[in-house]
C-alpha cells in the first residue's frame, strides 16, 4: 500500500501505528494535487484518488491540521501553509500562537486527522478523528514536528507537551493514532492487515 505524502515524518509514524501493513514512500513520478477543498477528508481523498490512478495500487493519503477555539477552528486545513507559501514549521507555530493570544484567554485547540484509504478495486474510504488539548504561550522540547511543540493532550495532568510524549504514548492519544486505529480495524476486517492495535 502506498501512503500518498511528501512528509517522511508522516510516514513514519504511520509505519508505526499500522504493524504488518507494509507502506510504501510515494513514487517520485506521483505529483499530488494542490491542497484545496474544503475539508481534511477532501483534500486527503483527493490526494489518494491522484495516486491511485497514477499506480493502480492501494493507497492511503493522509490530510491533518490544527484549529483554534479562540480563532473560529483556524487555521485548520490551511496549518501547513498558515504562515505564508513556503514557510517552516516554526514559523507557522509563531503565527498561530501571536493570534492566540491577541485573541484572549480561550487556549483550547484541537487537531484533526482524514485518513483516506482507496484499494486496489477503487472503493474508497475515509477515517477521521480528532484530538483535543491546549496550546501553551511559548513552544519548548525537542521532538515532535508541526504544532508539537505548545499543545498540552487533553488530561495530560503532568503539563508534557505533545513533543515531549514518547511515540507510543503520543499514538495512543493522538487524531492520527485514532484515525489509524480506525484504519486498522477495517484492513483487518478485509483480511489485509493484523488486527494488533
Amino acid at each position: 500500500m502506498i501512503f500518498a505524502t511528501g512528509n517522511r515524518h508522516k510516514l513514519r509514524e504511520l509505519r508505526e501505528l499500522l504493524p504488518g501493513v507494509e507502506l510504501e514512500p510515494l513514487p517520485d513520478f506521483v505529483t499530488l494535487p494542490p491542497e484545496e477543498g474544503d475539508s481534511f477528508a477532501e483534500i486527503a481523498l483527493a490526494k489518494a484518488r491522484a495516486t491511485h490512478e497514477a499506480t493502480g495500487k492501494a493507497v492511503v493519503a493522509d490530510d491533518s491540521g490544527i484549529g483554534a477555539v479562540g480563532l473560529g477552528g483556524r487555521p485548520g486545513i490551511h496549518s501547513a501553509r498558515y504562515g505564508g507559501e513556503g514557510a517552516s514549521d516554526e514559523e507557522n507555530l509563531e503565527k498561530l500562537l501571536r493570534e492566540v493570544a491577541a485573541a484572549g484567554d480561550e487556549r483550547r485547540a484541537y487537531y484533526t486527522c482524514a485518513l483516506a484509504l482507496i484499494e486496489e478495486d477503487g472503493s474508497e474510504h475515509v477515517f477521521e478523528a480528532r484530538w483535543d488539548g491546549h496550546l501553551i504561550g511559548e513552544p519548548r522540547g525537542e521532538g515532535g514536528f508541526g504544532y508539537d511543540p505548545a499543545f498540552v493532550s487533553e488530561g495530560q495532568e503532568d503539563g508534557r507537551i505533545a513533543s515531549e510524549l514518547s511515540d507510543a504514548e503520543k499514538n495512543e492519544v493522538s487524531h492520527r493514532g485514532r484515525a489509524a486505529r480506525m484504519l486498522a480495524a477495517h484492513l483487518a476486517e478485509r483480511g489485509a492487515a493484523p488486527s494488533g492495535r
